[in-house]
């Protein structure tokens, strides 16, 4: 089978699309003939040497959608759509840069929307992250607010889609002015112009306070979001776009506001029993999404041939959206 792999870390170059043998399907999994993937900042962390573990020779790609050809269990039919997310991949198997994967079968989801493998591709590990901190941590309610910083990564924007599909008010953040209309037409009510320090701008739009923000960028900028918390609001932090996950000299009297509540939500929570994927609301998203009632958050389609490119403008941080790769 064709499979993406690096023998070694560095930049893009190190990826090659090579021959290596289909994995074998083992108790408790099922086999995935994959038709598309999307990239994440964690497979250009991975390939670059940023984890702590690499594996030469092993398939990149934390999600990847695609059709059932093998399960032993017979929950899912041959020929099923589904979408797949972590689970271990490309960490401790082969990951979705690779034209047939063995997953978990807590990690797939059964897709019954007619929604194009492509689109499909743009949706697992952004909405299922998005879904986990937004509907699990953060308990979202029609009518709230919601600020997104870090709007034009791909959780970022599913986020927008995501919360105004729910009924809130959005206010998204963007370093470049050059993405306000992009996050407006995705369903931003406010678009603020992120410098580091926006808590006063976000305070003339609601000058209580917003009820929750999902934090993207990280700790760089996660002090200045406190400040746009209103009292009993919430903050959770899904990305590190800002470097390291470490808040050096946090004073938790000083830098917490009184009664704002922080947490943290990761995907690999994924397929757990404190996270059924089976409770998720992809399917929903996947058909609103192919109905054209939410819009997709595709940037570009590459083609495996071509996944040093789409490494490229992945590790560029200017594709605006969700880079999808297909087999």
């Amino acid at each position: 089978m064709k499979a993406i792999i690096a023998k070694q870390t560095g930049g893009p170059e190190v990826l090659k699309l090579v021959d290596i043998d289909q994995p074998v399907t083992q108790e408790g999994e099922v086999k995935i003939r994959v038709k598309a993937f999307g990239l994440n900042k964690a497979e250009s962390y991975y390939r670059s040497g940023n984890y702590g573990t690499f594996t030469p020779g092993q398939a990149l790609g934390i999600e990847a959608v695609g059709e059932i050809i093998d399960d032993p269990s017979g929950e899912f039919r041959v020929g099923q759509k589904v979408a797949t997310a972590m689970g271990g991949m490309m960490f401790s198997r082969h990951g979705g840069y690779a034209e047939y994967i063995t997953v978990n079968a807590k990690n797939v989801i059964a897709i019954d929307s007619e929604i194009s493998n492509e689109q499909l591709a743009a949706l697992p590990e952004a909405y299922l992250t998005v879904w986990g901190a937004l509907d699990k941590n953060l308990k979202i309610a029609y009518g709230e607010s919601l600020l997104v910083r870090g709007a034009t990564s791909s959780i970022g924007m599913a986020a927008v889609v995501y919360a105004k599909a729910r009924g809130l008010t959005v206010i998204a953040t963007t370093r470049n002015p050059a993405s306000v209309d992009k996050l407006k037409s995705i369903g931003a009510d406010h678009v603020v112009i992120d410098d580091g320090d926006i808590h006063e701008k976000v305070r003339a739009i609601i000058p209580a306070g917003v009820d929750n923000a999902l934090e993207v960028v990280g700790a760089a900028t996660l002090k200045d979001t406190f400040k746009t918390i209103r009292q009993w609001g919430q903050v959770v932090v899904v990305g590190l776009l800002g470097g390291p996950l470490v808040l050096e000299s946090f004073n938790l009297m000083g830098d917490l506001p009184n009664t704002v509540k922080l947490s943290f939500f990761g995907s690999g929570l994924f397929g757990s029993e404190a996270l059924p994927l089976n409770e998720s609301p992809l399917n929903w998203v996947a058909e609103q999404i192919a109905s054209g009632v939410m819009p997709n958050t595709i940037a570009k389609i590459f083609d495996a041939d071509d996944i040093q490119e789409a490494h490229r403008l992945l590790d560029s941080g200017t594709a605006n959206g969700k880079i999808v790769v297909t087999f």
